[in-house]
């Protein structure tokens, strides 16, 4: 029994002695060299901030001080940024060191005093390439000059259903070696990197240049630590104040077992010199000599593991790099904090939890990405909604203390981009709820516990601290209307019924709220009328399908809840006013083509004469428009499982329509006075067209494309069964992001990594036709053959589908059925339960 318990205590220790490498990754997409400029694939947990893996292999975009970084790293530009360097030594042959990153491109090389991009000065491979599927990069570099070729690879833990295995600050390098040489070489692989704590990018002093160059360092001290098979740096800091935002701790570290060295400082870096001595030292036989004591403010620690390789031999060196910065801002003027700092206090600790589970966690991300991987969808879909889910884990997304999931809508450079988890852009991605629906459920939580205000005022805009949330007056019609159906879709993924108990008083109120006077439904008969804030930046004044059908959905889910919770009168109001609403938008804004919006003088609400060339029609308003988002609460409903707003007929051809006048194949002669996010030869789909005549004014970015509108129509269009017409869409959007002109990982609209560019999942839950009610132990899929992914926000798995029978496989998490649909044919089932691993065939025979 001793020696058992032993085993037990020392079992961390064990694992960690064995070093750990990268199995084998899957690969969605390839970028060749000439595609690799915007690549950045972020590196780390769901509200923890982000380094990003470079397409040439370079570390970029340090983003893990509580704030954007785009093109960050540490410094402005030199050979100071943080980086990591091969050696090579033939047996008899000349020693070489590295830059471990892919050669430079041509607009790379004038600079006005010869820095134009870090590491400039340093020799690079010749040849580069870029594999990824999300969370997994793989940067492959070779060079007829140096004998060896190296796959470096990058990831961090993504596991659907659990928040907590995705939100650890780690990222994972994993540097695979291959000697081709026909000798044995001495090879070491070193990380550099500057003690930054403090220097987050926000506060600068200007050089004699003009330049603006980082501070904020201040007796910042680096620390070798060796403990459970680890060997690292600890990186601290005894001068930043620890109220700092860029205030905390990191470590780079890796779990070879041998042939580790390291140094806790350059020379003092007068005239580059750090980098000179570091360079001189390296080169020499791939080995550090610690320095006698640390020189600069933000000392460079450097860390190198070195091995022989056999000719045609493979091997891998490891490195973990982990922070906390605890002191997280965002859009409060005080310290919120982070969840994931109360998790992970201390990188160095963090590095001895976590690194012996990384085979583990290893093991359950490839679980979820090759599950995907080997389903039926087109892979422009697959790769549209695996590359997106980078959004979670962007600086867009951060976890407050309280474990609540916020959201900027999406992030600038070197600040975020509007504040406050706004409603009406996060109404349209559906990833987080059923990939991770216990985070969905706490955005439920501000949006109706904290940001309602008594009357049923839900700001669209939640501050912070939680409890000034409710304090403003800002209303949107949208983002109220489309957390009614959101509450309704994550009650249903859920089952819980006391979620449901508990919140529907808030609900009811909610949707209320558009029942007071001269508000937007203040007559009450389904059709909103009022001065309606929208997702456009603007107010609509008169009945208009974007607004309307969000009004129309949230009725019925209203109704499917308060029948529910047994509130027969506030079920039959609901009814009564969607099934007016619903009969009025197709009698009434349906021109036969489209629905278009009936414009109200905003004083009197009386419907404007759009045929008299003397009437004054208020600016920013969207008239007979065709909008490529006018039918977005249909697409929430089917999402929902709740079947048609308005006639099917007119919502199939509304799609057309919109595709027919809206989708342009080259926008080399498209005129645009806003923002461009679609140049040249490129194809995409427009905001609006105005087939009858434009409005002198219309609402902002009538002339503009983004992803997130685009991914919602092409979505709505696969409902409709216009699968080849969605597809178009859908690779007009990932054709734009190549990575030569734009990041794969990064889809912008009102900054980077947009929120609402996380509608794209929402494509993969419309090819496979998938619905979930925990509610009422139902689940259906489409009666097309083939294999489809499924996830509920807690379990997730895989269904195959024949003309004889479907096999359900549960993967995480557990599941129970009393009914199964595929396509029109229902079973139900008696003692239908699987737990983790899993599966079970029906038989869809009469």
């Amino acid at each position: 029994m001793k020696n058992i318990l032993t085993i037990i205590t020392l079992l961390p220790t064990l694992l960690c002695a064995q070093e750990w490498k990268a199995g084998d990754w899957p690969v969605l997409r390839h970028y060749d060299q000439q595609h690799l400029y915007q690549i950045a694939l972020p590196l780390g947990g769901i509200g923890t901030g982000t380094v990003s893996l470079g397409g040439r292999g370079e570390l970029r975009d340090w983003e893990i001080m509580n704030v954007p970084g785009k093109k960050y790293s540490t410094v402005t530009t030199g050979n100071n940024a943080p980086f990591f360097a091969i050696y090579t030594k033939p047996e008899k042959g000349e020693a070489q060191t590295t830059l471990l990153a892919g050669a430079l491109y041509d607009q790379e090389y004038l600079h006005y005093e010869g820095r134009s991009v870090n590491h400039h000065g340093l020799p690079r491979f010749k040849n580069s390439s870029f594999d990824a599927a999300y969370p997994f990069g793989q940067v492959h570099l070779s060079d007829k000059e140096i004998p060896v070729e190296v796959t470096v690879k990058g990831f961090n833990p993504l596991v659907p259903g659990d928040a907590e295995a995705s939100g650890i600050p780690i990222a994972v390098l994993c540097y695979e070696v291959t000697n081709t040489s026909q000798t044995p070489v001495d090879v070491a692989i070193c990380g550099s990197i500057r003690n930054f704590i403090g220097k987050d990018g926000s506060k600068f002093v200007t050089d004699w240049k003009g330049d603006y160059i980082p501070v904020g360092c201040k007796d910042n001290r680096n620390i070798y630590k060796s403990a459970q098979g680890l060997q690292g740096i600890y990186f601290c800091s005894e001068g930043v104040e620890k109220t700092d935002p860029a205030y905390g701790n990191m470590t780079l570290v890796t779990n070879a077992p041998e042939g580790v060295t390291y140094r806790t400082s350059s020379k003092a870096d007068d005239w580059s010199n750090g980098i000179l001595g570091f360079w001189d030292d390296f080169s020499a036989d791939g080995e550090l000599t610690e320095m006698s004591k640390q020189y600069d403010a933000d000392p460079m620690a450097s860390l190198a593991v070195k091995k022989k390789l056999a000719p045609g031999e493979t091997r891998s060196f490891t490195f973990f790099l982990t922070w906390n910065f605890p002191n997280r801002k965002a859009w409060s003027s005080s310290v919120i904090g982070n969840y994931y700092s109360q998790q992970y206090p201390d990188s160095w600790e963090t590095a001895r939890k976590i690194i012996p589970q990384m085979p583990e966690l290893e093991k359950r991300t490839l679980e979820f990405v090759n599950s995907l991987l080997e389903c039926s969808y087109p892979d422009v879909v697959k790769e549209a909604g695996l590359f997106n889910l980078a959004t979670l884990r962007s600086q867009t997304v951060f976890r407050i203390p309280s474990g609540h999931l916020m959201g900027w809508e999406g992030v600038m450079d070197r600040f975020g981009s509007c504040m406050g988890s706004c409603t009406h852009v996060w109404n349209y991605e559906t990833a987080t709820a059923f990939l991770f629906g216990d985070l969905a459920r706490t955005m439920r939580d501000v949006e109706f516990n904290y940001a309602t205000k008594d009357n049923g005022l839900m700001n669209f805009r939640a501050a912070l601290p939680l409890s000034e949330a409710a304090k403003g007056n800002s209303a949107a019609a949208d983002g109220q209307m489309g957390c009614i159906m959101k509450f309704y879709r994550d009650w249903q993924l859920s089952g819980d019924s006391r979620f449901l108990k508990e919140n529907w008083a808030q609900v009811k109120k909610v949707l209320s709220y558009a029942w007071t006077e001269h508000g937007w439904d203040g007559n009450q008969n389904g059709v909103m009328e009022g001065s309606q804030h929208n997702t456009m930046d603007v107010n609509y004044f008169g009945p208009n399908p974007q607004m309307g059908f969000w009004y129309l959905g949230a009725l019925k889910a209203a109704e499917k809840m308060a029948h529910a919770m047994k509130d027969r009168a506030f079920e039959k109001k609901c009814r009564a006013l969607f099934e007016n609403g619903s009969e009025w938008l197709d009698n009434n804004l349906f021109n036969g083509e489209y629905y278009e919006h009936k414009i109200t003088d905003p004083e009197t609400f009386e419907f404007l004469d759009m045929n008299d060339p003397d009437t004054k029609i208020p600016d920013f308003q969207l008239g007979k428009g065709c909008l490529v988002d006018q039918l977005v609460g249909q697409y929430m409903a089917h999402i929902c499982g709740l079947g048609y707003l308005a006639k099917k007929e007119h919502i199939r051809t509304t799609l057309k329509s919109i595709m027919r006048y809206n989708f342009k194949e080259d926008f080399s002669r498209h005129f645009n006075n806003m923002r461009s996010y679609v140049l040249g030869d490129e194809a995409g789909l427009l905001m609006a067209s105005w087939p009858k005549g434009r409005l002198e004014v219309p609402f902002p970015y009538f002339a503009e494309v983004m992803t997130g509108f685009e991914y919602c129509a092409a979505t709505g269009m696969i409902y409709e069964g216009m699968e080849e017409d969605a597809l178009k869409c859908i690779r007009a959007i990932r054709n734009r992001h190549d990575g030569a002109k734009r990041n794969p990982f990064n889809e912008t609209e009102c900054g980077h990594h947009y929120a609402r560019s996380m509608a794209s999942w929402s494509a993969i839950l419309a090819m496979s036709g998938y619905n979930y009610s925990a509610v009422d132990q139902s689940m259906r899929f489409t009666s097309r053959p083939g294999t489809y992914f499924w996830s509920n926000g807690s379990s997730w798995g895989t269904c195959t589908i024949s003309h004889k029978d479907i096999t359900v496989r549960v993967v995480k998490g557990s599941l129970k059925l009393s009914a199964l649909t595929v396509g029109e044919r229902t079973v139900r089932l008696k003692n239908f339960a699987l737990s983790e691993k899993e599966s079970q065939t029906v038989s869809l025979k009469k």
